[in-house]
C-alpha cells in the first residue's frame, strides 16, 4: 500500500469519526482491512483480488448490532484517476472495482453499501456509494429522497434510512417482518397462551417499553416474576415523556395492564420451565427486540406496529367479518396521501383512525416537503388529528405515533360522533379527510352506515377541502338515503373501484370515493370521474398475503395520479358522468369497452371477477 492511500485511510479515519461512528455507546463496530465476523470471513474467502487466493478485504468493514445484516464497506484509492475503470473489472486497480468486487461477495447474505474513496487531500475526494440488496443480483446507485446519487459520507443513521427506501431492500425487509411476525404468533400462542385481541398490546407494548433506556439495558438480568412489573413502569415512564395530556396517557396505558397481570408470562410453570426458565415474556421481548426494535430504533419510515396487528388480525379466530374492523394495505394509505395531494401546511384528520396507518402515511408526505425544524414540530404536533373509538387500537396507534416521535396530542379515543371530540377537531379546522370507516354489518342500522362516517368526516372539514374513504362498493350501488344527504352538501368528484381482493384474505369489494367538503353537489355542475383501478400489480402468495412480487406498483401507482389529477378518460378505463343520489356510482356502469383490443383471457377474467363480485356482496 502506498503512503498516499494510508492518507486517504486516515482523511476517512477522521471523517467517520466526525460522524460519530466511533462513539462507544452506539453500537456500531468497524473493522479494517480483517474482520472477526465469521460470517464476513467466509463469504470473503473466495474474494481476493489477485492470483495468489489470499482472503481480500476492503479498508473498512462497518456493521451495526441493531442489524446485522446490513453492512457497510469502503475501499480507498489515494489517485482520482484509479477511481473507477470504464468496465469495473479491475478490483486491484480501482476503488470502484474493488469495492464492488467485495459487496459481490457479502451480498449473499448482507444487504451491503458499497462506498469507492479516492483522492488524498480532504477537499477534493471523490465518492461514489452503491447499494447492493441482500441476495439480489442487481446493484445500483445509493440515491437520496429526491433521487440525487450521494457523494459524501453520511451517518450511519442516514446510510440505513436512504438504503431503506430501496424497493428491493424494503421488499427483503418486508418479507422477513411477516415471517418473524408469524414465528411470533405461533410462539405466543402456544407458549403464553395470551388473546388474539392482546396479542399486538403485547408487541406494541414491547416496543414502547424498549425505548426505554434502562429496561433495554437491565430486562435480561431480571427475575422471571419481575420483568412484567418493569415492563408495565418502562412503558409509564415512555409515555409520561410524549407530549400527551394525562387523561389521555391513563386511558392508553389501561389495555396494556392486562399484559402485566397476565399469568403465563410471569414466573414459568412447570409446562415451560424446562425450555424457558427466565419465563416466557422474557423469550417474546429477546425475539421483538433482535427482529422489530432495529427497524424502529434506526429505519423511521416503517409500519410496524401496523404491520403486526394486521398480520396478528389474520390469525383471529372465528368470523374475521364480525370484528368490523379492515386495516388498509399500506400502498393505499399511501395513495390516499397522493390522491388528496397533501402539503405541509395542511391539517389531516382520520376519524377511524386505527393503528393510525393514514396519519403516518400523510405526515410522511408532510415532512418530505418541510425545511427546517420549526416546520417538522409543526407537522407532528398541530397537523395530524385523529380518533379511534376502541381503547385497545387506539393505544396501538398512539403507540405508533410515540415510536416515530410524533403527533400523540391530537389523538382522541371515543366515538367520532362525540359532541366533545367534535367540538375539539372542529377548532383545528382540518383541510383533508382520509377515512376508512367500520365496515357494516348490519345494513339496516342507520347509524353504522359506511356512508355515514364518511358524511360526518366531510362536515368536520373546512369548506372546499377534500375527502377520501375507501368503502364497500355495494354501499354506492344500492339505493340509501345517506347518498341524497351526502349529495345535499358535498360534491362527488370521484370513484376508483379497486381491485377485488385487496383486503385479502378478508373479501370486501371496494372503491374509493372522493368529495369536496361543503360545496352541493347540485350547485358545483361537476360531472364525476370514474376509474376503474382494478389491477394494483399485487398478487397473492402463500405465506406474505397480497404482496408487488414484480415491482409493478410504483409505475401503477404513477399512472392511476396521473389520470385521476388530469381526469382523463380513456375507453375502459375511465370515464366523465353527471350523476345523482339515484345513479350507480361506479365506473362499471358508464365505462365505454374497447372491444377491439379483448382477448379471451380478458373477458375470462372479467367474467370471473364478476363472478365473484356478486358472490362476495350476498354475504
Amino acid at each position: 500500500m502506498s503512503k498516499n492511500e494510508r492518507i486517504t485511510e486516515n482523511i476517512v479515519r477522521d471523517n467517520l469519526r466526525d460522524l460519530d461512528y466511533y462513539n462507544p455507546d452506539n453500537g456500531i463496530t468497524i473493522e479494517e482491512q480483517k474482520s472477526e465476523i465469521i460470517k464476513v470471513k467466509n463469504l470473503l474467502s473466495k474474494a481476493s483480488k489477485n492470483s495468489k487466493g489470499n482472503i481480500g478485504y476492503p479498508e473498512f468493514i462497518i456493521s451495526n448490532k441493531l442489524d446485522p445484516n446490513f453492512i457497510i464497506i469502503i475501499e480507498c484509492k489515494s489517485d482520482i484517476k484509479k477511481h473507477e475503470s470504464q468496465n469495473y473489472d479491475k478490483p486491484v486497480g480501482f476503488a470502484v472495482d474493488g469495492v464492488i468486487h467485495y459487496a459481490k461477495h457479502l451480498s449473499k447474505k448482507y444487504t451491503v453499501l458499497a462506498i469507492a474513496i479516492s483522492g488524498y487531500s480532504k477537499d477534493n475526494l471523490k465518492i461514489s456509494t452503491f447499494l447492493f440488496p441482500s441476495e439480489q443480483d442487481s446493484y445500483r446507485n445509493l440515491v437520496n429522497e429526491h433521487g440525487l446519487e450521494i457523494e459524501m459520507l453520511l451517518k450511519f443513521e442516514d446510510y440505513y434510512r436512504l438504503a431503506s427506501f430501496d424497493p428491493e431492500v424494503s421488499k427483503k425487509r418486508y418479507s422477513d417482518l411477516i415471517s418473524f411476525s408469524r414465528e411470533l404468533h405461533e410462539f405466543i400462542w402456544a407458549k403464553a397462551k395470551v388473546s388474539e385481541e392482546d396479542k399486538p398490546l403485547l408487541v406494541s407494548g414491547t416496543l414502547i417499553a424498549l425505548m426505554n433506556d434502562a429496561f433495554q439495558k437491565s430486562y435480561k438480568y431480571l427475575n422471571a416474576e419481575d420483568v412484567q412489573e418493569a415492563w408495565i413502569n418502562a412503558i409509564k415512564k415512555e409515555l409520561n415523556k410524549a407530549e400527551i395530556p394525562q387523561g389521555k396517557k391513563d386511558t392508553m396505558i389501561q389495555p396494556y395492564t392486562t399484559i402485566a397481570v397476565h399469568p403465563n408470562l410471569g414466573k414459568p410453570d412447570s409446562r415451560t420451565e424446562k425450555e424457558y426458565p427466565d419465563g416466557v415474556f422474557k423469550e417474546v421481548i429477546d425475539r421483538i427486540n433482535d427482529n422489530v426494535w432495529p427497524f424502529i430504533s434506526i429505519y423511521h419510515d416503517f409500519d410496524v406496529v401496523g404491520q403486526f396487528y394486521g398480520e396478528f388480525l389474520k390469525y383471529t379466530a372465528g368470523d374475521k367479518k364480525a370484528l368490523g374492523i379492515v386495516l388498509t394495505p399500506k400502498h393505499i394509505a399511501e395513495l390516499f396521501s397522493l390522491i388528496a395531494n397533501v402539503q405541509k401546511t395542511d391539517v389531516v384528520l382520520d376519524i377511524c383512525a386505527g393503528t393510525g396507518g393514514f396519519l403516518i402515511s400523510a405526515m410522511q408526505q408532510m415532512l418530505k416537503q418541510a425545511v427546517t425544524d420549526d416546520e417538522r414540530i409543526d407537522i407532528k404536533r398541530n397537523r395530524l388529528i385523529g380518533v379511534e373509538n376502541s381503547p385497545k387500537m387506539f393505544s396501538l396507534a398512539a403507540s405508533n405515533m410515540i415510536l416515530r416521535g410524533d403527533g400523540k396530542a391530537n389523538l382522541h379515543q371515543g366515538s367520532c360522533f362525540d359532541n366533545a371530540i367534535t367540538s375539539a377537531i372542529k377548532k383545528t379546522k382540518p383541510t383533508i379527510g382520509l377515512l376508512n370507516p367500520p365496515y357494516s354489518q348490519a345494513k339496516s342500522d342507520v347509524e353504522l352506515h359506511e356512508l355515514y362516517f364518511v358524511k360526518h368526516m366531510l362536515d368536520l372539514l373546512q369548506k372546499g377541502a377534500t375527502g377520501v374513504a375507501i368503502i364497500p362498493m355495494n354501499t354506492v350501488i344500492s339505493p340509501h338515503s345517506a347518498k341524497e344527504e351526502l349529495l345535499k352538501k358535498h360534491t362527488l368528484l370521484a370513484v376508483m373501484t379497486m381491485p377485488i381482493e385487496l383486503f385479502y384474505p378478508v373479501g370486501a369489494p371496494t372503491c374509493i370515493v372522493v368529495f369536496e367538503a361543503h360545496i352541493p353537489h347540485k350547485t358545483s355542475n361537476k360531472k364525476t370521474w370514474f376509474g376503474y383501478w382494478r389491477e394494483d400489480g399485487f398478487e397473492k402468495t402463500k405465506h406474505l398475503g397480497r404482496v408487488d412480487l414484480n415491482n409493478r406498483w410504483a409505475g401503477i401507482r404513477d399512472y392511476w395520479i396521473e389520470q385521476y389529477r388530469n381526469k382523463e378518460v380513456k375507453a375502459g378505463e375511465s370515464v366523465m358522468e353527471y350523476v345523482t343520489s339515484n345513479d350507480e356510482w361506479v365506473a362499471e356502469a358508464y365505462l365505454q369497452t374497447d372491444y377491439s383490443k379483448i382477448t379471451e383471457d380478458e373477458f375470462a377474467k372479467v367474467v370471473k371477477d364478476y363472478s365473484v363480485f356478486k358472490m362476495l356482496n350476498k354475504l
